[in-house]
């Protein structure tokens, strides 16, 4: 049975770092569901993940787009369950990450 895990809640509660642990665990990415992280300008007041962070799982629509660029839930949506058919071909779970 394929199984997407959700992990979310507020900006730092501690997702990022148990979202590691969880990836790390079952050999998995974290894929994003924070609207602000898929832009790359917006760290600030984003939490978004370090470079380190990043360096230690792979990460899906983590500072993926410009200011500018167009993107929409349902355009998300559509990348996300592409995605997801992709990961569930290799693995049992998917780990999927956000805040409200």
């Amino acid at each position: 049975m394929k199984t997407l895990i959700v992990i979310t809640g507020p900006t730092a509660v501690g997702k990022t770092a148990l979202c590691l642990d969880v990836a790390r665990h079952f050999s998995i990415p974290i894929i994003n569901a924070d609207s602000r992280q898929v832009y790359r300008d917006m760290a600030i007041g984003t939490a978004a993940p370090t470079e380190e962070q990043l360096r230690q799982v792979r990460h899906y629509f983590v500072g993926t787009l410009a200011l500018d660029e167009y993107y929409s839930a349902s355009v998300y949506e559509q990348q996300v369950l592409a995605l997801l058919q992709q990961l569930f071909a290799t693995s049992d779970y998917a780990l999927l990450s956000g805040g409200p």
